[in-house]
C-alpha cells in the first residue's frame, strides 16, 4: 500500500505539505491541496486515524450512546446519524447503554471517559444525576436527542403539540370521553410521556372537557398498551369512545385488545398514536408523524457546529409532527366530520 512519501512524490510536494493537505492540520493552498488529494486517490492512499489525530488533535469519530438498538425510534435515529456522518467521511462509535445493566455502568464509568470521539450524541437517555454529570464533564461537546436536561443542545419533536393535535383531532370528530393511554412515573423516558400527557390535558381543558380527562397507566410497549386497554375496554358502560396513545406501539396494543374484545375500531372506539411507526400503516393507525432519521441528521449538524465552535450557545430544537389520518379514527356521529385524509392514504384507498 502506498504511503505518504509516495503521495508527496506524485504530487511534487514535501511529505509535511502532503500531510497538511490531507489532514487539514495547517495551511496549504487550494491548488496544492487538490493536487495532493488527487495523488492520494490515484494511489489509493487513506490517512490513518492515528495520523489524523496526531496532526489535528481530533479523532474524526462521533460517539453515540442510546438505551436500545432494537426499537424502531432508536434504530431510525441511528440510521440518520450514520448516513450524515458517512456523507462527511466521519466514523461512529456506538455504545448500547441498556437501563439497569452492568454494561451501562461500564459505559458511563469507563468507556466514555476514554474520549475516543470528538463529540457525543446521547439518544433517548434519562440518566440519573451522576451519569449526566459524567457526560457534561467529558470535555467534549454533547448533543441530546429527546433529552431531559437543559444543559445541552437538544433535538426532539414538540411533544406537547403532538398530543394536543391528536386530542383536537378526536374532539373535532365529536368525541368527549377521550382518555390518554401510556406512561408510568417510574419508567425510563417518562419525561416524554409527561409532556404528551400535559398536551392532552391542555387540549381537553381548552375544549371544555377537563372533567372527562383520564390517564390510563400503561407500559410504553405493544404488550403494555394491550394489557391496559383490556381492563378499560372490557366495561361498555364506562369505556371511553376514543384513546390518545402516548406512542404508536401503545396504540397498536390497544387496537389489538379492542379487536379481541369485539370492540370495533373506529366505529366503537377511535385510536390515535404519535410516531408513524413502521407498523402504523399495517394497522391503519391515525397518528402524528415524526421523522426520527431527520432528528439524527439535525443532531449531527448541531454537534459538528459545537465541535467547530466550542463557545457556541446551546440550542433547543423542537420539530413539528404532522397529522396522518388513516382508518383508526372516525366521527362519533357519522354526520359530524372535519377530517382531511392524508393525500397518500387517499391515493392508496383509491387504488384498492
Amino acid at each position: 500500500m502506498a504511503g505518504i512519501a509516495e503521495v508527496a512524490r506524485l504530487a511534487g510536494v514535501s511529505k509535511s505539505t502532503a500531510s497538511r493537505a490531507l489532514t487539514g492540520s495547517g495551511y496549504t493552498s487550494d491548488e496544492t491541496r487538490e493536487r495532493v488529494r488527487s495523488a492520494a486517490a490515484t494511489l489509493g492512499y487513506v490517512a490513518s486515524n492515528s495520523a489524523v489525530t496526531l496532526a489535528t488533535g481530533r479523532t474524526n469519530t462521533v460517539g453515540v450512546v442510546m438505551p436500545y438498538l432494537n426499537r424502531w425510534f432508536f434504530a431510525e435515529v441511528l440510521e440518520g446519524i450514520q448516513q450524515s456522518l458517512l456523507e462527511r467521511g466521519l466514523d461512529l462509535t456506538l455504545y448500547d447503554a441498556k437501563p439497569g445493566t452492568v454494561g451501562r455502568s461500564l459505559i458511563f464509568q469507563d468507556y466514555l471517559a476514554r474520549k475516543r470521539f470528538d463529540g457525543l450524541i446521547a439518544v433517548g437517555l434519562e440518566p440519573d444525576d451522576r451519569e449526566f454529570d459524567r457526560l457534561v464533564q467529558l470535555g467534549r461537546p454533547v448533543v441530546t436527542v429527546v433529552g431531559s436536561a437543559d444543559t445541552t443542545t437538544d433535538v426532539a419533536i414538540d411533544d406537547d403539540f403532538a398530543a394536543r393535535r391528536a386530542t383536537e383531532h378526536l374532539v373535532a370528530l365529536g368525541h368527549r370521553r377521550i382518555a390518554f393511554i401510556g406512561g408510568t412515573p417510574q419508567q425510563h423516558w417518562a419525561h416524554v410521556d409527561r409532556r404528551r400527557l400535559d398536551g392532552y390535558r391542555g387540549a381537553m381543558a381548552d375544549a371544555g372537557l377537563a372533567e372527562h380527562a383520564s390517564h390510563i397507566i400503561s407500559e410504553v410497549t405493544v404488550p403494555g398498551g394491550y394489557a391496559s386497554a383490556v381492563d378499560v375496554l372490557g366495561d361498555a358502560r364506562s369505556r371511553p369512545t376514543a384513546l390518545v396513545a402516548t406512542c404508536d406501539e401503545v396504540a397498536i396494543g390497544a387496537i389489538i385488545a379492542a379487536r379481541r374484545l369485539g370492540v370495533q375500531v373506529p366505529s366503537d372506539l377511535s385510536v390515535i398514536g404519535i410516531d408513524d411507526h413502521e407498523f402504523a400503516e399495517m394497522f391503519s393507525l391515525t397518528t402524528l408523524r415524526q421523522v426520527p432519521r431527520e432528528q439524527g441528521r439535525v443532531a449531527v449538524d448541531l454537534l459538528l457546529t459545537h465541535i467547530a465552535e466550542p463557545d457556541k450557545a446551546k440550542a433547543v430544537v423542537r420539530m413539528r409532527s404532522t397529522l396522518v389520518v388513516r382508518n383508526s379514527t372516525s366521527a362519533l356521529d357519522p354526520q359530524h366530520s372535519a377530517v382531511v385524509v392524508d393525500s397518500r392514504q387517499r391515493q392508496a384507498d383509491a387504488s384498492r
